[in-house]
């Protein structure tokens, strides 16, 4: 998960959406197999501040200890945070951070994002129906950009555009898509 800011993020990443494939040669590889990579992608736009202010008694705050390796602090601390916005169910968790306050930050941030993500979309119903149609189910069918390095070249399957490697990587596809 990652976060992009400025006046045309949403317009950057608009074509990203769905499945990538990324085929390319490892540097240690002797026979010169190709190594195949798949990833699905979803593209979510986090609300301002503004658009959606929740009530505190609308919110319900939880803290636990973290899961996963962390040792001594991950076990005595607890710094992870579960927030669950009642009228709506929606409940994130956010152990990110070793602080609880940066995680409550973090948490109130996404629960903001879903709960735009809900509005927008009518119903977490079709919210979710809408994600799994983003990303596909990851097989080589769903694909939509393929990344071959070993011929240097990029294609995009929706629009037939096909792109040589360092155009792509020196950020052109997003001027070609436009």
């Amino acid at each position: 998960m990652f976060r992009a800011e400025g006046p045309r993020a949403s317009h950057l990443f608009r074509h990203e959406p769905g499945g990538h494939r990324w085929q390319r040669v490892p540097p240690n590889e002797k026979k010169d197999r190709i190594q195949t990579s798949t990833v699905t992608v979803a593209v979510l736009r986090e609300p301002a501040e503004a658009e959606w202010v929740p009530r505190p008694s609308e919110l319900e705050w939880r803290t636990t200890k973290g899961s996963g390796p962390g040792g001594q602090h991950r076990n005595k601390r607890e710094s992870a945070v579960i927030l669950t916005h009642l009228p709506s169910g929606l409940t994130v968790r956010c152990e990110a951070e070793r602080s609880q306050h940066r995680n409550r930050e973090l948490a109130l941030r996404l629960l903001r994002a879903r709960w735009l993500e809900q509005v927008e979309q009518g119903a977490a119903a079709q919210a979710n129906a809408t994600r799994r149609q983003q990303t596909g189910s990851g097989m080589r069918g769903d694909k939509v950009r393929t990344v071959r390095e070993r011929d240097g070249q990029v294609t995009d399957h929706r629009t037939g555009l096909r792109l040589r490697l360092e155009d792509y990587r020196r950020g052109a596809w997003g001027s070609l898509n436009d």
